[in-house]
């Protein structure tokens, strides 16, 4: 029974996870066209900018939460 449950949460997970990972590219895609139209210094285009970047290479390299850190930090400069 053990064994079972054990099985059947290894893969509830390993099929949840890349579900996970997508929020990514959804929200460089954000920070891309809030970028169009955003109120910035230049000071701060930048540091979004730099966020973003570094966000997309944590995403490709499989740090999902780094990236998403990064991404996020991002959106809160640029308000959305």
């Amino acid at each position: 029974m053990l064994h079972t449950i054990s099985v059947a949460l290894v893969l509830s997970l390993a099929t949840v996870g890349p579900a996970f990972a997508r929020r990514c590219p959804m929200e460089m895609a954000a920070i891309d066209k809030a970028l169009q139209t955003a109120q910035l210094s230049s000071s701060e285009r930048r540091q979004v900018m730099d966020l973003r970047r570094r966000g997309e290479e944590a995403h490709k390299a499989g740090n999902h939460p780094e990236s998403e850190r990064l991404l996020d930090q991002a959106k809160r400069i640029l308000k959305i």
